[in-house]
């Protein structure tokens, strides 16, 4: 006969393994060669006007607050306001231990469904916003070589609200990568050379995404896969009326607590989509 009184003793130690090797298994689901490192949040808000820039504003706070219950540093490096609400699209830097590689699960077509606060028979709306998440990549990443006279350089006043919001000197930044036609502007409350600095990672970030969409689309031609991504092609939806719901349409994911996920819940989604791919 065993001891017994070593029964909660036993039983507690077995919880912590158990949980210790949850852990290790969902870490090796960040196994990408960029998961542990930093991330590129962007985005922009769909057709749809001050619905969707209130979109985009309301997708910008969500993810604010869940790098913040995550532990993880968040600067907005670029921000374009909306007209009446919201915004038009801004990129944030979210620096910390696997950022990306829990951020890349957010790629994509958000959808929201509500009655609009703007429309003055108050009816239903539906407005969309795409999320880019991209990696930030080292200045020394030997896949991304940049050559200077490939870029046009442009400085010019950064917008805000007018007032003491208004930089009176030129320092905000736009980039064009003369090669590709991509374009990257950054224009915060910062100096020229800080802006230039990061309108850099963020075009050698876009630039490594590039490349890595035109192999995926090689790789897929190549097995008879390649279907072309369009904007409509929601990958969540977020609905607020006539009921309250969440789904991850790629993994079936949902719950019905619409606000908690608005305030940063994101866990859930972002593991079933992990355990999934």
């Amino acid at each position: 006969m065993g001891d017994a009184s070593m029964l909660p003793e036993i039983e507690q130690e077995l919880s912590i393994l158990e949980s210790d090797l949850e852990r290790r298994s969902f870490l090796a689901m960040l196994s990408g060669p960029y998961d542990p490192g930093d991330a590129l949040l962007a985005i922009h808000a769909g057709a749809g006007g001050t619905d969707s820039q209130d979109w985009a504003g309301m997708l910008m706070r969500m993810y604010l607050r869940w790098a913040e219950a995550s532990g993880y540093d968040t600067e907005v490096l670029d921000i374009t306001e909306g007209e009446e609400a919201g915004i038009k699209s801004v990129t944030i830097a979210v620096n910390g231990k696997y950022a990306y590689g829990y951020l890349r699960s957010e790629k994509g077509v958000h959808r929201l469904v509500r009655l609009s606060p703007f429309d003055s028979a108050h009816r239903r709306h539906t407005s969309f916003a795409l999320v880019e998440i991209l990696p930030q990549v080292a200045f020394d990443d030997p896949d991304i070589q940049i050559n200077p006279s490939e870029i046009k350089i442009d400085v010019f006043r950064s917008s805000g609200a007018g007032g003491q919001n208004v930089q009176k000197n030129a320092t905000a930044i736009r980039l064009t990568h003369l090669p590709t036609g991509i374009v990257v502007t950054c224009q915060n409350e910062r100096s020229q050379t800080q802006n230039k600095e990061f309108a850099l990672r963020i075009l050698r970030s876009r630039l490594l995404e590039l490349k890595k969409a035109e192999k995926d689309v090689e790789i897929a031609v190549l097995r008879g896969e390649y279907t072309k991504a369009e904007w409509g092609s929601q990958i969540r939806s977020y609905v607020l009326h006539p009921y309250q719901m969440v789904k991850d349409h790629r993994t079936e994911y949902e719950t019905g607590n619409s606000q908690s996920v608005l305030d940063g819940n994101l866990q859930g989604f972002m593991e079933a989509y992990l355990r999934a791919k």
